[in-house]
């Protein structure tokens, strides 16, 4: 990898160094301590694991929802790797979910400019001293996280149990290797679970040392120019993030957490199990004092062009790649995302009651009206307001299959972060508009406290060290969302911790819809993976009546409880021997 690097810095000084004359003059005494001298190119390292990232909440997944490969949507885009792994096709050949080679080269990045980038071979101001340092700081801090980052990029996709009941993570590297280990296979080894979570934390606890708290000002290296580097808020949030699958039970080794089947699992060793939790929640809450309150996302939030306060990290786009997905067929969009009839009906009343609850009052005749809010900035229906008309998705209408057989599979469009723009992507438009991929949400880490302080203190006691209740919590995320009553929550809470923690994963599941968390939550949480996927077939009749019937889509064959876990990549299980896959691979 570094002599990859020093070749691609030696062609391209080489282009610089062009004579203006006619005869080209070729500089070719650039040696490895020269590029490290330089600044820019020592920098780029970094910017190399910042460009690797999602630009697009479905750039990661061949550009699909991972939603789609789960109970909340389908796809039509049925070469692509979404649809396969949602009809069973993870193999250690075909992951969409998993990228070792990426996360690993990202790593290897890393440590490279750690190595070459932080020493006084490289000056990065050369006017103050002050200012040097403040940026080596700053890109040191930065670098802590980005190994963190793509560490727990390999942890989420391939930390598993394996048949001996042990919790394994990934092979840790902390350095770049030497010529005699990059050829000593044998000793590539996964490290468990819980020493990734440890250095993955210490990670992060190290880049909260040095990097700024935001960026503000305008100050060249920590001003506002650099929203969407690495700050200390993007730190805390990926700390809730990675304790709380820590804690969660598909990784636990089996003297703390036993699975037994599809969805059951018990627990060995409450007091280790509890304790876990309670690190979760106790990281949640201080995340939660250093970033700040939440705000209930908007579906003005989609296309701001101020990032919106809710977003602790984010990328930005302006490419139409959502919308030409999606948009229906007459539309110029090619419907790939069908949201499930599963998830729609998931959704409370607006009065937070669950539809099957006569409280609710829902009415399966207007199945639409007076639901929770945020159904509306999730999914698009028959009805909804599309482009300057109403979408005509009933048997017959023009955003059916009956009329165009590509159209959406579910009786449902996706609508969470498109932009509906009259026009946006007409034959002669050209502008795209503004979006976001939020990598981390501030409700997001009030979901993990919900989660983690229920687990640890149940649903109404609060916790040492902790703000609130987990019912508290979880009320004021539905109030903000515009539910407008929450004795539902309360009766539950009464029920206990375990009825209290299908509520919690269900308000996830609204909350966080889209948003590629539910497929690993489905899995962390050891929940029941094979639930058919269903839709609505709408009928007009002859008054212009509706009938809605619902109907199944597709199934979900993820049969056996090796689908928890993912299989190792197949060359790296064929180059390295002692590396042990996962549960049943």
């Amino acid at each position: 990898m570094k002599n990859s690097f020093i070749k691609y810095i030696f062609i391209v000084l080489v282009t610089l160094n062009i004579s203006c004359e006619l005869d080209t003059v070729i500089e070719d005494t650039f040696d490895e301590d020269t590029v490290f001298s330089l600044p820019d190119y020592t920098e780029g390292l970094l910017l190399n694991a910042y460009g690797n990232l999602a630009n697009t909440v479905i750039s990661d997944y061949g550009s699909d929802y991972l939603d789609a490969a789960t109970d909340n949507a389908v796809t039509n885009n049925y070469t692509g790797g979404v649809y396969r792994l949602g009809a069973g096709g993870l193999t250690a050949n075909n992951n969409v979910v998993g990228s070792w080679d990426n996360a690993y080269n990202q790593i290897s990045n890393v440590h490279l400019f750690m190595e070459n980038g932080l020493g006084d071979n490289v000056i990065y101001n050369i006017t103050s001293e002050t200012a040097d340092q403040l940026k080596r700081d700053n890109l040191k801090g930065e670098a802590f996280f980005l190994r963190a980052w793509w560490s727990f990029h390999l942890l989420q996709a391939y930390g598993g149990k394996t048949a001996s009941g042990d919790a394994l993570g990934y092979p840790i590297i902390l350095r770049s290797a030497t010529e005699e280990e990059a050829v000593d296979l044998e000793a590539v080894r996964r490290n468990t679970y819980e020493e990734c979570v440890v250095q993955i934390i210490k990670d992060i606890d190290s880049s909260i040392v040095y990097l700024p708290l935001t960026y503000t000002g305008t100050d060249p290296t920590i001003g506002v120019a650099n929203v969407g580097r690495a700050d200390q808020k993007t730190a805390w949030a990926l700390k809730s993030r990675v304790s709380l699958y820590a804690a969660s039970p598909a990784y636990q080794s089996d003297d703390i957490v036993s699975l037994t089947d599809m969805g059951q699992f018990s627990v060995v060793d409450q007091t280790k199990y509890i304790d876990k939790w309670s690190r979760a929640a106790i990281n949640s809450q201080e995340a939660i004092d250093v970033v700040g309150a939440f705000s209930s996302l908007t579906t003005g939030n989609f296309v701001s062009w101020t990032t919106p306060g809710e977003f602790i990290w984010r990328s930005y786009f302006t490419s139409s790649t959502l919308e030409t997905n999606n948009y229906p067929i007459s539309e110029r969009g090619a419907a790939r995302t069908g949201p499930s009839q599963n998830l729609v009906n998931a959704f409370y009343s607006k009065n937070g009651y669950p539809i099957s609850d006569v409280r609710s009052g829902y009415d399966p005749n207007n199945p639409y009206e007076n639901r929770d809010p945020r159904l509306y900035i999730n999914v698009l229906f028959n009805g909804s307001s599309f482009n300057n008309r109403n979408l005509d998705i009933y048997e017959g209408g023009i955003d059916s299959r009956t009329i165009y057989d590509r159209n959406t599979r579910t009786g449902y469009y996706v609508r969470k972060w498109l932009n509906l723009t009259a026009g946006l992507i007409s034959v002669d438009n050209s502008s795209y508009g503004q979006h976001y991929n939020p990598y981390f949400r501030r409700t997001e880490l009030y979901l993990n406290l919900a989660e983690a302080a229920n687990e640890a203190y149940g649903p109404n006691n609060v916790g040492v060290g902790i703000s609130q209740t987990a019912v508290d919590i979880i009320k004021s995320i539905r109030t903000k969302a515009g539910i407008t009553d929450n004795t539902y929550v309360d009766e539950i809470a009464a029920l206990g911790k375990e009825d209290f923690r299908i509520l919690i994963q269900h308000e996830r599941r609204l909350e966080l819809a889209f948003e590629n968390h539910r497929y690993f939550d489905l899995r962390r949480c050891l929940l029941p993976l094979e639930e058919t996927v269903t839709g609505v077939k709408i009928t007009k009749n002859d008054d212009d009546t509706l009938s809605y019937e619902e109907v199944d889509v597709e199934e979900r064959k993820y049969g056996g409880i090796k689908y928890y876990y993912a299989p190792l990549p197949y060359d790296e299980l064929t180059k390295s021997p002692n590396l042990i896959n996962n549960l049943g691979w």
